[in-house]
């Protein structure tokens, strides 16, 4: 049972980055802090399920609906594409490789399944780097990167998302019917670490202060690890993670766990952030009911350390600082005491509004938002001009 917590307390990497200075940022006069809009809006997607900032300066997109992979510079010219079955959500390690989580069509004693995959993609091949020179690598099958036997429940398993640490061991959240604590890999739902060399570890079992949880994950949508780009030495070391979960029972829907390790081994367990303090803060991270359908998370790796979250359910998107409070801090010059909202959304189709977003990443100080049900890519850079 998941705690209640309102009960508890690279530039030069791979040559320069590309010069986006020539993009032109409408002016938004409604509001002294806002995300304003970056044009042209990238179109012709079918369902984009995925958006990625890559630790090679590239944003890179999923179009479910094609099975594709494509990637962008971050003036938004397309720069190559893959296919890949049943492709929907993609990460990428320090090693510039990408994780992308598809289907494997398989058949097991004369029966024909789709079992849900983590594929490693090489994007550095003998004929180039880039994803029309990509190759696959590596692919973890659900169930047998840990058991060799296989039952059809096995096949109602989905690897719903993956997300890199510094050192480019991984988390891989996954759903499915299961809930039994003591089964082996188990229980379906939950977070799966793997090294660096695709080898599974263990699940993530989490302490909390009503007990040790090993089934602690309910429908886990998505996780975002603090290691993001730009590529350089100060890469967070974190192996601390965020985590949205769908279950509608809890108050608490996204979460932050902590790693602690120590001589006696390596531990999980939630990190308690403050959701009563309005002096600094309108509103919270932790306030339950925040959310209805939070189906993505990132973490800016510009030392800022926002936190972004996107909710389906509302079509908008907040954004928080490390300690859960939504907002970002006052600029300097500010009369403002309180956090300021950058927070925005809304159903429709609109530059500001979404309909079914699905994902969202961040780069550069650009917020690229995934909005699936008008089948396109948005940008937008926050604005801080004050009187």
């Amino acid at each position: 049972m998941v705690l209640s917590l309102s009960l508890i307390g690279c530039e030069g990497f791979f040559g320069d980055k590309t010069d986006i200075s020539f993009i032109d940022t409408p002016e938004f006069t409604n509001r002294d802090v806002a995300y304003v809009p970056i044009q042209p809006i990238i179109e012709g997607f079918q369902s984009p399920s995925d958006v990625l900032a890559g630790f090679d300066g590239l944003i890179y997109v999923v179009d479910a609906g094609t099975e594709e992979i494509i990637a962008y510079d971050q003036a938004g010219r397309e720069q190559g594409r893959f296919s890949l079955p049943g492709v929907q959500k993609i990460a990428m390690d320090r090693k510039l490789n990408l994780l992308a989580i598809g289907t494997f069509d398989t058949i097991i004693n004369e029966v024909p399944y789709e079992l849900s995959t983590i594929y490693r993609v090489n994007l550095s091949t003998s004929s180039g780097f880039g994803l029309q020179h990509a190759e696959v690598t590596n692919k973890l099958v659900h169930p047998y990167y840990f058991k060799s036997s296989f039952s059809s429940v096995d096949a109602e398993v989905q690897f719903t998302s993956v997300d890199v640490n510094s050192d480019n061991s991984y988390y891989a959240a996954r759903i499915g019917p299961r809930d039994n604590d003591n089964q082996i890999g188990g229980p379906d739902d939950g977070v799966v670490i793997f090294n660096k060399a695709d080898e599974y570890v263990s699940n993530v079992f989490v302490s909390t202060n009503n007990g040790f949880f090993r089934g602690y994950f309910q429908t886990p949508l998505c996780l975002a690890t603090y290691a993001k780009p730009p590529q350089s030495p100060s890469v967070s070391e974190s192996k601390d993670f965020f985590i949205a979960m769908a279950d509608p029972s809890l108050p608490i829907k996204v979460q932050a766990i902590q790693f602690n390790e120590s001589e006696f081994g390596s531990s999980f367990n939630v990190q308690f952030l403050d959701f009563s303090d309005t002096s600094e803060a309108n509103d919270f991270l932790y306030r339950p009911g925040r959310f209805q359908n939070p189906v993505d998370i990132t973490i800016t790796g510009d030392g800022t350390n926002y936190i972004f979250v996107l909710d389906a359910g509302s079509d908008s998107l907040y954004q928080f600082t490390s300690t859960g409070k939504e907002g970002i801090n006052p600029p300097p010059g500010s009369s403002e005491t309180k956090n300021i909202i950058a927070s925005f959304g809304g159903t429709g189709q609109e530059a500001t509004q979404f309909n079914n977003p699905s994902a969202i990443a961040y780069l550069d100080q650009i917020v690229y938002v995934c909005d699936q049900g008008n089948g396109r890519l948005l940008r937008f850079k926050l604005t801080t001009d004050f009187d």
